[in-house]
Order: C-alpha cells, then sequence, then structure tokens
C-alpha cells in the first residue's frame, strides 16, 4: 500500500467526522471560511482550491458534506487541501490515525509497525 492510501483514508476518516460536526453546528464554518478567503488574499497556492471551497462553503450544505464523504479522486484532491484546520482536537486526530492504521493492517493492506 502507498503512503499516499494511508494518508487519503485518515484524511476521509477525519473529514467524515468534521462533516457530522459540522451538520450539528453549521457555525462551525465561518473558520474555514475566513482561512479560504485568506487563501484568495494571500494567492500562495493554485487558486482552483479556494475558488472551489469558497464555493461550497457558501453553497448548499448538503454539497459541502457530499464532498467531505466522497470517497473518490477529484474529493480526495481537494481534501488534501482542507480549510478545516482546528476543527479536531490533536487527541481526536490522534484517535483517528491509530485507528485507520489498525483497519488497514487488519486488511492486510499495511504491514504492522514492529
Amino acid at each position: 500500500m502507498s503512503p499516499h492510501t494511508l494518508h487519503d483514508r485518515r484524511s476521509l476518516a477525519m473529514h467524515q467526522l468534521i462533516a457530522e460536526r459540522i451538520r450539528s453546528n453549521p457555525g462551525l464554518l465561518e473558520g474555514p471560511r475566513a482561512r479560504v478567503a485568506e487563501w484568495q488574499r494571500s494567492q500562495t497556492m493554485n487558486p482552483k482550491y479556494p475558488r472551489l471551497w469558497a464555493q461550497l462553503l457558501n453553497g448548499p450544505l448538503e454539497e459541502l458534506i457530499h464532498v467531505l464523504l466522497d470517497p473518490g479522486e477529484e474529493a480526495t484532491e481537494l481534501r488534501h487541501v482542507s480549510p478545516f484546520a482546528g476543527i479536531l482536537d490533536t487527541d481526536t486526530r490522534d484517535r483517528i490515525y491509530r485507528e485507520v492504521k489498525g483497519q488497514l493492517e487488519a486488511e492486510g493492506r499495511l504491514a504492522p509497525a514492529r
């Protein structure tokens, strides 16, 4: 298994939890909206990502949730440049990292750590 697969599975798991939290509290979108606006002002990355995130963050909630949960290639690429930093605390991220790694090891898709 490539390290990218591990990263992508961890990212998807984290964004699944982020989606749940946003559904319960749409006010959580204010931080990501501000972050994307700053990305647009600073022009420090490919403008495609801030543009797409801005559309999603300011559009229908269900479209955003769909992208956060979509395991497809385009959504995976977009999650590589995620504006949702800070929604999950360090302990939660660490737990997700361990759980995903354990799942992949159990599936035989990742060699257990020695």
